[in-house]
């Protein structure tokens, strides 16, 4: 290996060579032995393997913290900065629900939020339904999940995960007497459906292999988890599987999606121990969402509508064969979602890009969008319980305006703005910031948008420094928005940089198709050309230029450093899929048999040529590779810690030049970093750091 410039040399690791053959082809894996079993990880007293992997991640934790020590002082003050900026005591816009205005709330020096409620009144006493600070005491993770109110008021189920494995027990908690049940249940997603007898819930299991929800229970409480119910076990591994409640309170539904499929069973809520009915038998390559209002089922599907289309049918005749249209599938736009009121449909689109509001009057037949006076900006319909009431509440923000919660009147096109998150410390004002949006052209000429933030009086006519980013896969579409943490970055020159590449779904389901399976390429060639495109119109060049991007997104930073290494100064990779083909083979790992209709299924050859290909573990060699940093957490559920563990071994092996390359492992935490309200900047302001020193930013 070669040394990085500081006086300081990597680590080196055993290798103990493993040959994986497939298809008559044969892969030497070095570091497959650094795989660990959940038991291993979390045993008291560790065996030799598990203690030799855990030395390991200490020495790269420690090359890491001497390399990056003079960074120290930076680190706090962007730490500072960063936390500076957000409001301590902070409330969310209560939304009434069932007699109860909700909302949560943040004390000063506090992690977690205080949830509660008031009666019929804003004006009433305030009820604290659970204090998440008191719970989380003397653990190093913790986050709530699924919580859910039962209909009559009177009980809260929560879910709990210690681990950040996504693994929730839960409890059931009195909100009269305050007291909370002994009896609780373990291994599952978080969250319950109520029925209407208000004893009844149902819940999803979860597969502790796959860590897919797999079984559907019924479970009376007050009584022991060992008595409930099975009352649904899904057999295909590829399949997500959940029950909830619908808005409307009158089924609990059991969905089952695939990547490309996706079918319900529902029960009346009135009749706990009754029997689920399958809402439309399961199709091939049949995608849809159902809500439920008073005598139909309002369906969003993309049957012979690559967009989606809006259909309805009966409640009694819900076979396929009984939908009928309500609104036509239209190629240039995007169906996203739905949400129903008594005499309003109101719709989630996009169009050209961007997210779009549309209020139909199921009365009157005016049909119109929500005008939001920028040109580009990310607009979500937000929480509505209610079914009789012409007010929306809708989230907005954009590059420029800091994420706001607003209530539009469906009749009179009236906004009221509830509240927009205060920037406090230094502040915010917006007259010094600016944002452009511009269009890369890939190399077969399909568009691809870029959105861009920057400081005015920073912004040079000579290249500068900035940070593109994307995901890029799942058909996930990262609209434009703001972030009080990314000024810390504009306000020492950078600018920043969005994307959305094929993969996503930015111009339709034609961009996710585009971006997948034999084309999955297109995604990380879409943001090379992204990147080539702003070094020529002189935003940025090779030696100010810097990517960043997690999950399947440190797939594609790691695809496009092994495609491209000298376009870029720096690469933050955080917790990447990076071992593709490795992992796409195994089944037993959490979530592989879930991904095969995202990525392909290796056990056919042509999937595996193609998979092998860009497979960044499999597609390192020697080369100058960019300054990298790479993130993970050990307890990952998502992308096991060992694909980003075994990526800096073997990058340390073919690594040439100067350059350098560190990892940051946090071994509390899972695949979305540590828990609370501002660990987390610990760990953004570690990366920050990293970008800013390698341009000589000290302070």
């Amino acid at each position: 290996m070669t040394a990085c410039s500081n006086n300081f040399s990597p680590p080196d690791v055993k290798k103990i060579p493993k040959e994986l053959e497939m298809h008559n082809h044969v892969r030497t894996d070095n570091y497959y032995w650094m795989r660990l079993t959940d038991e291993q990880k979390s045993a008291k007293k560790y065996d030799s393997q598990t203690q030799d992997v855990v030395d390991y991640i200490d020495e790269e934790t420690k090359y890491l913290n001497k390399s990056l020590k003079h960074t120290k002082p930076l680190q706090k003050t962007l730490y500072d900065e960063m936390v500076g900026r957000i409001k301590k005591d902070d409330q969310s816009v209560p939304y009434f629900e069932n007699g109860y205005f909700y909302y949560s709330r943040y004390e000063k020096k506090k992690e977690y939020p205080i949830y509660c409620r008031k009666h019929k009144s804003l004006d009433n006493d305030e009820e604290i339904i659970l204090d998440v600070n008191i719970l989380a005491e003397g653990y190093d993770y913790f986050a709530i999940g699924g919580m859910s109110i039962s209909p009559d008021n009177q009980w809260l189920a929560y879910g709990v995960d210690t681990l950040s494995r996504r693994f929730y027990k839960v409890f059931f908690k009195n909100l009269i007497s305050g007291d909370t049940l002994k009896q609780t249940i373990p291994n599952t997603t978080g969250g319950v459906a109520w029925a209407n007898d208000n004893k009844t819930v149902f819940y999803t299991s979860k597969n502790k292999i796959t860590l897919l929800g797999e079984k559907i229970f019924r479970h009376k409480i007050e009584t022991n988890y060992n008595q409930d119910d099975l009352i649904y076990v899904e057999e295909d591994e590829t399949y997500y599987n959940g029950v909830y409640r619908s808005k409307s309170g009158q089924y609990i539904i059991i969905y089952n999606s695939s990547t490309l499929v996706s079918d319900y069973h529902i029960l009346d809520a009135d009749d706990p121990d009754g029997q689920f009915i399958n809402f439309s038998p399961r199709g091939k390559k049949h995608e849809y969402d159902i809500q439920h209002y008073k005598d139909y089922f309002y369906i969003i599907t993309n049957k012979d509508a690559p967009n989606n289309r809006l259909m309805r049918t009966k409640v009694g005749e819900t076979d396929l064969t009984n939908w009928e249209e309500v609104i036509s599938h239209r190629s240039e736009v995007h169906l996203l979602g739905l949400e129903i009121f008594k005499n309003h449909l109101v719709l989630s689109e996009r169009k050209n890009g961007l997210r779009a509001i549309r209020i139909k009057n199921m009365v009157s037949g005016d049909d119109n969008y929500i005008d939001f006076q920028e040109n580009t900006y990310s607009a979500y319909i937000s929480t509505n319980e209610e079914y009789d009431t012409n007010i929306l509440r809708y989230g907005y923000s954009s590059m420029l305006t800091p994420s706001s919660v607003y209530d539009y009147n469906m009749d009179t096109k009236e906004k009221k703005l509830l509240k927009q998150t205060e920037v406090v410390g230094k502040g915010y004002d917006r007259s010094l910031y600016d944002a452009e949006t511009v269009y890369a052209t890939s190399r077969d000429g399909v568009k691809i948008p870029i959105y861009l933030v920057y400081r005015k009086d920073l912004k040079k006519e000579a290249p500068q420094p900035l940070l593109l980013y994307s995901y890029g896969s799942y058909g996930s579409t990262s609209d434009p928005y703001f972030s009080s943490t990314r000024l810390s970055l504009l306000d020492r020159g950078f600018i920043y940089a969005l994307t959305n590449v094929r993969g996503s779904q930015i111009f339709g389901r034609k961009s996710y198709e585009d971006g997948k399976l034999l084309k999955k390429k297109n995604t990380f060639y879409d943001f090379i050309d992204a990147a080539k495109y702003l070094v020529k119109e002189n935003y940025t060049n090779s030696e100010q230029l810097f990517c960043s991007g997690g999950s399947a997104g440190g797939l594609l930073i790691s695809a496009v450093i092994n495609m491209e290494p000298e376009l870029w100064k720096g690469a933050i990779t955080a917790v990447p899929f990076v071992d593709v083909v490795t992992t796409m083979l195994d089944p037993s790992i959490p979530l592989t048999s879930n991904e095969w209709d995202e990525w392909g299924d290796p056990r056919e050859e042509n999937f595996y040529k193609y998979m092998l290909s860009y497979s960044p573990y499999d597609q390192i060699d020697k080369k100058v590779y960019p300054n990298t940093l790479v993130t993970s957490g050990f307890f990952d559920s998502q992308v096991q810690y060992w694909e980003p563990l075994k990526y800096i071994a073997k990058l340390r092996d073919f690594w040439q030049g100067d350059n350098k390359l560190y990892l940051y492992m946090n071994m509390d935490a899972g695949h979305g970093g540590k828990s609370g309200r501002f660990r987390i900047y610990k760990e953004i302001a570690l990366e920050y750091a990293f970008l800013l020193d390698l341009i000589n930013i000290k302070t």
